[in-house]
């Protein structure tokens, strides 16, 4: 009898060790897809980032500060007569 109760305990362990194994292998599935759209976003946001950094270099651009300032403001550099130098 002791023979039987010790063979069903190892076919209990067996059993339980391979529902383990099939949970570790299906977590391991679970988090690798997660890693790969995490990853995946990443990858989109690099390119978004890179594409805003590129627009701010555009409107940041002196050329087009100087436009908008006459277009819009209606700014223009002083002529020679119109500058005061202050001296302490």
């Amino acid at each position: 009898m002791s023979a039987r109760l010790l063979l069903t305990v190892l076919v209990l362990a067996v059993v339980v060790s391979a529902l383990g194994v099939v949970h570790a292998r299906h977590r391991h599935r679970v988090l690798f897809v997660q890693v790969s759209q995490l990853e995946k976003a990443r990858d989109e946001l690099n390119i978004q980032f890179g594409q805003l950094q590129l627009e701010q270099a555009t409107w940041a651009e002196s050329n087009r500060i100087d436009q908008v300032a006459r277009d819009r403001l209606g700014m223009k550099f002083p002529e020679g007569a119109e500058i005061v130098v202050i001296r302490p």
